[in-house]
């Protein structure tokens, strides 16, 4: 939620024997070994289709414009399809809080003052039974319209993912079109006392909510007269804030946007559920829902059940979880196998940031993946800065070996700052090794946030949003990604030389990606065995080989931001065993741009490659 000094050369080494063609998902289950690698599409969609170049801070609807569901044309998905995507996640799509008029459609006005931005938070969601009044055309049919946009995916080959959050909602949470017998967050609760295990908040009985005071210079929408904007809102009793704080009047740095919803934890610390029994998270997702069909469970994990199954009916193929390790693990059992049961194959992502619980939110919780962000992320992050060494990233593939899987990969999202920003590299080109290491080092599926294969910079100065990371929280344009819409071709009429030609290595890259058959199989590391054994070889360097039955490949990367390095590197003698390489001299022809060849020499069981890596390369070598 929360929010290369070197020039580089990537080789990608890809010995293969061939390739088989990914195929059709359908709803049954399916064992890993026979998937191919999923990447996932990150789109804010309200800036995806929006065209307006204005950009003023804190503007408005008609000054900076909205992008809307309607802009994801038939055209625009193919192109996102051919980029080598398989699932669409569109942020920002369950109605949340936004600052704008819309009550001639019976929503209520939304205040200010626990408002961030003025486009709002997509994590402060108001009604999780219906979308972004923003994102369509005709608001009276907005729910029609997202529908419409599933089918419109699903027919282009794409799987789509929504977020949903279940640690918090808004303040001011209320459904107008909650189904037959549904009732609010909040409905029953009682709230003369601080905690009971069946209501859906916690409470300071007796004392009102207040507006923190806002520092920094901060005023709601920039300092702009709005009769709701008047350091009041009212809430009586109090409800806890989204991150826990449980103050009436918490501080501005806490998510006081949002309250927190109560899972059945008592204010000791208890449980008042069921837990799962001992050896439960080796059992499968049918068996956890049959556990809890005859468990008496809190009213909040009805409730959110339900929300995700009412959006699986409506064909919506997985969903981002926010903040997944603020919420007990027990209730993911709950809901996910429940998820599962009425599709097999939906998918499932947290954002689980602490790797001690990595596995009870894999295995108890059913969550199909985590965040691979504080081991691989930032890990790759500091090398791509220039202060970080290579040799930092195979003990985080061992350590996670048993569930990297699991552990799904990106080098942009919405929180994190865009590649091409000063804040991180500088440069969108400094990506190129971290992304083909990002994508090829394990079976774990591939994110990329949009704007990143044009290497937006996240520059603009949006209002409540800061540059490096585009903004959440404004109506605001993606300059990179706006001149590719070129007034909605999508054809990347206006984009400069170099956007094309980054676009084109992440569509390469990715492509292969998801049809590689040995991405899905094994790996190994070569990295350190290189470091010990082979001249010239450098802690800017890394190198592993992943291998199928009909697929072997060597991948090396080069990280250094100057330097081009010349040596042979070693491919070791337990590793041409396995491929079963016999002593001989082999063709490699580079797959990615079709330009080089390159030989691998086997000797005394051996292998050798001459390697002269240069700045900005890419390569992906196939054996002829």
């Amino acid at each position: 939620m929360k929010g290369i000094n070197s020039a580089l050369v990537t080789l990608i080494l890809i010995i293969t024997l061939g390739c088989t063609s990914e195929k059709k998902t359908e709803i049954k289950e399916k064992s890993v070994s026979s998937k191919k690698k999923v990447v996932v599409y990150q789109v804010f969609t309200r800036l995806f289709g929006n065209t307006n170049t204005t950009n003023k801070p804190w503007g408005t609807i008609e000054e900076n414009g909205v992008g809307k569901f309607n802009d994801f044309t038939d055209k625009a998905l193919k192109e996102i399809k051919d980029l080598g995507i398989t699932h669409i996640w569109y942020t920002g799509v369950p109605h949340h809080d936004v600052i704008r008029d819309y009550t001639a459609f019976g929503i209520s006005n939304d205040d200010p003052d626990v408002v961030k931005g003025r486009a709002g938070s997509p994590y402060a969601v108001k009604d999780y039974y219906n979308v972004n009044p923003d994102l369509a055309e005709n608001v009276a049919n907005r729910l029609e319209e997202f529908e419409a946009l599933i089918d419109r995916s699903h027919k282009n080959g794409l799987k789509v993912i929504i977020d949903i959050v279940p640690n918090h909602v808004a303040r001011n949470y209320q459904s107008l079109t909650n189904p037959k017998g549904t009732k609010d967050f909040g409905a029953d609760d009682d709230t003369s006392v601080v905690y009971h295990v069946d209501n859906n908040f916690y409470y300071t009985p007796n004392k009102a909510f207040e507006v923190p005071d806002f520092l920094n210079g901060y005023k709601p929408l920039g300092g702009e007269k709005n009769v709701l904007s008047d350091l009041k809102f009212e809430e009586y009793p109090a409800k806890w804030t989204g991150n826990g704080s449980k103050s009436v009047k918490p501080s501005f740095y806490d998510w006081y946007e949002t309250v927190k919803v109560n899972y059945g934890i008592s204010l000791e610390g208890k449980k008042e559920f069921d837990e799962l029994p001992q050896g439960f998270d080796n059992e499968d997702y049918k068996k956890h829902f049959k556990f809890w069909q005859d468990k008496k469970v809190p009213n909040s994990w009805v409730k959110f059940k339900d929300i995700a199954l009412y959006w699986t009916a409506k064909g919506v193929d997985g969903f981002r979880y926010d903040m997944a390790e603020m919420v007990p693990v027990e209730f993911w059992s709950y809901m996910n196998s429940a998820i599962k049961m009425k599709n097999p194959n939906a998918f499932l992502l947290a954002e689980v940031y602490n790797p001690k619980m990595y596995r009870d939110y894999i295995k108890k919780g059913k969550m199909d993946y985590l965040y691979d962000k504080v081991q691989l992320y930032d890990t790759i992050k500091h090398v791509m800065q220039g202060h970080g060494l290579t040799d930092n990233i195979p003990p985080i593939q061992e350590e996670l070996k048993d569930i990297e899987h699991h552990m799904l990969h990106f080098l942009e999202n919405h929180d994190e700052q865009r590649i091409a920003s000063p804040e991180f590299a500088g440069s969108a080109e400094k990506g190129k090794p971290a992304m083909v290491v990002s994508t090829t080092i394990s079976t774990a599926p591939t994110m990329v946030y949009f704007g990143q294969e044009f290497g937006e910079d996240g520059s603009e100065n949006a209002g409540f949003g800061t540059p490096s990371r585009t903004s959440i929280f404004d109506y605001v344009g993606v300059p990179s990604l706006q001149r590719w819409v070129n007034n909605k071709q999508f054809d990347g009429g206006k984009s400069t030389k170099q956007e094309l030609a980054l676009r084109d290595f992440y569509k390469r890259l990715l492509n292969f990606t998801i049809k590689s058959d040995a991405l899905m199989g094994n790996y190994k590391d070569i990295h350190k065995y290189n470091r010990d054994n082979t001249a010239n070889y450098s802690s800017k360097i890394l190198s592993f080989v992943r291998w199928s039955e009909n697929e072997k490949l060597i991948i090396v990367s080069n990280f250094d931001d100057q330097k081009e390095f010349e040596f042979n590197l070693e491919v070791p003698a337990n590793i041409i065993k396995k491929w079963n390489l016999k002593d001989g001299d082999y063709v490699v022809k580079d797959q990615l741009y079709l330009e080089k060849s390159f030989g691998l020499k086997v000797k005394e069981g051996r292998g050798t490659i001459d390697l002269q890596i240069n700045p900005l390369e890419s390569y992906i070598l196939k054996l002829q």
